[in-house]
């Protein structure tokens, strides 16, 4: 992330560094179609926006995986057949979900999914990328310097990669990872994107942060539902599916910026809680795949029932459009988010972290998950 200028002369001696770096990257993006024959980044139905305009045309992709829980291999490999479809449709910037890696449940293999922040799945990214000459992002648990993070990572064709680490984890989420304190930010070369990740769409917060400041925002979520016990009429499920939709229009209309979402889709087998690991949690992933334009309409989208598969159209970034939808006062965006959920939202973040410190960061060391032993049984 780029520090913030701390007087005037800052603010314009990077702003002409970003003008810099903007030139810099599109010289680049022409050499490089011209040399290698490939598509521009900047290609669109009607040819090239001008960059000097500060508008750019991009055709993007939302990718929805069905995720394989814990098993990285085979979800690396997965992200990497969605992704080469995607460029296969020309997108220039390509969306993977929130932890493509491992998807999210109360399960050991989670653990075992994490990363050091420069392994495998970072390398992907780049490899990906630089093949074929687009953006792509995604995020995964990573490693880094002992800790863990639900670290974003966008990756430019020439490897200059932005990081976004998630603000806050979500309910057992809070098991293997800490929060992250950047503003989610982006300096691109193509403009500032914004970064949301999940439950980070459903918090005021997430939109002060951003209001003002990006030209796209990027988001990928592992939006699940209520435990299969819970039976299929069960009036949350509705609730549930209507946050998971309307949260990309929404900060589509409170930003005034395109959103690409990208979702995991279909069912998994986790366990409830750290306290009762051999309770079984049967679940789906939503799915939800979507891009909106500036004001919040649907371009694109990929439902549960789709399944697995990308989603592609093009945006206009940098174009100034007006938020058309207040940011409310309140912490959550959804007028009905459950009390129920607030609360064990906040319960979960004591018991969660206890597990990450007796648990998570020591199988980092060790290499083995120690039986956990909760506060009361000690």
């Amino acid at each position: 992330m780029q520090p913030e200028p701390t007087s005037i002369a800052d603010a314009k001696k990077e702003a002409r560094v970003s003008s810099m770096r903007r030139r810099r990257f599109c010289k680049w993006l022409a050499a490089s179609a011209l040399l290698a024959g490939q598509r521009s980044l900047l290609a669109s139905p009607e040819g090239p926006d001008s960059a000097s305009s500060g508008v750019t045309r991009l055709k993007v992709a939302a990718i929805q995986m069905t995720p394989q829980l814990g098993a990285v291999d085979a979800n690396l490999t997965q992200a990497e057949q969605l992704v080469r479809e995607a460029a296969a449709k020309q997108a220039s910037l390509i969306m993977l979900p929130e932890m493509f890696t491992s998807a999210a449940a109360f399960h050991e293999d989670i653990i075992k999914a994490i990363r050091p922040l420069d392994g495998a799945p970072a390398q992907l990214l780049r490899d990906l990328a630089r093949q074929e000459n687009a953006i792509v992002g995604g995020s995964f648990l990573a490693e880094d310097r002992g800790r863990v993070f639900n670290t974003f990572l966008l990756v430019m064709p020439d490897g200059t990669t932005f990081r976004h680490d998630k603000d806050f984890p979500t309910y057992w989420e809070t098991c293997y990872y800490e929060k992250g304190n950047d503003d989610g930010v982006l300096p691109t070369p193509l403009g500032s994107f914004g970064t949301a990740l999940c439950w980070e769409m459903i918090r005021s917060g997430t939109a002060r942060r951003l209001q003002g400041k990006v030209q796209l925002l990027l988001a990928g979520s592992t939006w699940w539902t209520l435990p299969e016990e819970a039976g299929p009429d069960h009036p949350l499920r509705a609730v549930n599916l209507q946050m998971l939709m309307e949260s990309p229009p929404r900060l589509a209309r409170m930003l005034g910026v395109p959103v690409v979402h990208a979702a995991h889709a279909g069912p998994f087998l986790g366990y409830e809680s750290p306290e009762l690991p051999d309770v079984p949690y049967r679940s789906v992933y939503l799915g939800e795949a979507m891009i909106t334009d500036a004001n919040g309409k649907v371009l694109a989208r990929r439902s549960l029932e789709d399944g697995a598969g990308v989603v592609t159209t093009h945006v206009t970034v940098g174009s100034e459009v007006a938020p058309s939808e207040a940011i409310p006062e309140r912490f959550w965006l959804p007028e009905q988010m459950p009390q129920e959920w607030i609360e064990s939202w906040d319960r979960w973040f004591a018991r969660g972290e206890d597990y990450y410190q007796t648990v998570t960061l020591p199988y980092l060391a060790s290499g083995e998950i120690e039986e956990y032993v909760p506060p009361y049984m000690r």
